[in-house]
C-alpha cells in the first residue's frame, strides 16, 4: 500500500505536471495568445470554484476570527512574496505575449510561488484522511497549462534553451510534489497547528494570485470570451465538488 505522505507527493507533482505539457505545446506547437487567454480563463474560474466550494467551507470550522487572520495574512504573505519577485525580473511570468526582460530565475521563483499554496492543499486533504479532492486537483492543473505556456514563452524570449526550459520546469514539478508533502507534515507532524486554518493561509494566497496576475492576463489576450470561459470553468469544479 502507497503510504499517505507519497500520495500527497504525487498528487503535488501531477498537478504541477501541467507546466511540462504547457511548455510542450509552445516548444512544439505554438498555440494562439488568445487561445491561451481561453484556457486561463477557464483554469481562473475552476480555481475560483474550488476556494469557494472546497477550501473556505473547511476553513471556516472553528473560529471565525481566526479563520479571518490566517486568509488575511496568506493574501498578505503572497502579495509581499509576489512583489519581490516582480521586482527582481518576475513581472512578466504570466505574459502570454512573451517578454524577454524576465530571468530564468525570477520566472522558475515566481511560478513555484504561484503553485506553492496549491500544492500545500493537496498535502493537507491527503494528511486529513480525505479522498483526493478531484475538483481542486482539475481546476489546479488546468490553470498550470497556460502557466507553462506563458512562462515558456517568456522563457525562450530571455534565451533559455528548450533543454534549459524542461529542466526548469521538472524543477518546479519536484518542488511542488515537495510543498505537498510539507503541506501532509503540517498535520500529521504538527498536531497543535491546525489544517483548517493552515488552508484558510494557502486559500488566501491562491485568491491574491487569481486577481492579481492570472485573471488579468486572461481577459487581456482572450476578450470578452474569456467571462463565458471563466464561468464555464466555475461550473465543472462546481459540479465535481456536490459529486464528491
Amino acid at each position: 500500500m502507497v503510504p499517505d505522505w507519497v500520495t500527497a507527493a504525487l498528487l503535488g507533482a501531477l498537478a504541477a505536471s501541467a507546466l511540462l505539457i504547457g511548455a510542450g505545446l509552445v516548444i512544439f506547437k505554438r498555440p494562439s495568445s488568445r487561445v491561451i487567454g481561453l484556457v486561463m480563463g477557464f483554469g481562473a474560474g475552476a480555481l475560483i470554484s474550488s476556494i469557494a466550494y472546497e477550501l473556505v467551507p473547511d476553513s471556516t470550522i472553528g473560529d471565525s476570527w481566526i479563520w479571518a487572520i490566517a486568509f488575511a495574512t496568506g493574501a498578505l504573505v503572497f502579495f509581499g512574496l509576489d512583489w519581490w519577485v516582480d521586482h527582481r525580473g518576475g513581472a512578466n511570468r504570466k505574459d502570454i505575449a512573451g517578454d524577454a526582460g524576465g530571468s530564468g530565475l525570477t520566472i522558475f521563483l515566481g511560478t513555484l510561488l504561484d503553485g506553492i499554496p496549491e500544492s500545500v492543499i493537496l498535502g493537507l486533504g491527503i494528511a486529513a484522511g480525505n479522498a483526493p479532492n478531484i475538483a481542486f486537483l482539475l481546476a489546479v492543473f488546468v490553470s498550470n497549462l497556460p502557466e507553462g505556456m506563458a512562462g515558456t514563452l517568456n522563457l525562450k524570449a530571455a534565451g533559455r534553451s528548450h533543454r534549459d526550459i524542461i529542466l526548469m520546469w521538472l524543477g518546479v514539478v519536484v518542488a511542488s510534489a515537495i510543498s505537498a508533502v510539507i503541506g501532509f507534515a503540517i498535520v500529521r507532524w504538527i498536531p497543535t497547528l491546525d489544517g483548517a486554518y493552515a488552508q484558510a493561509f494557502a486559500a488566501g494566497a491562491l485568491l491574491t494570485m487569481l486577481a492579481d496576475a492570472m485573471m488579468p492576463e486572461a481577459f487581456e489576450h482572450g476578450g470578452k470570451k474569456v467571462g463565458l470561459l471563466t464561468v464555464m470553468g466555475f461550473l465543472v469544479a462546481a459540479t465535481l465538488s456536490a459529486l464528491e
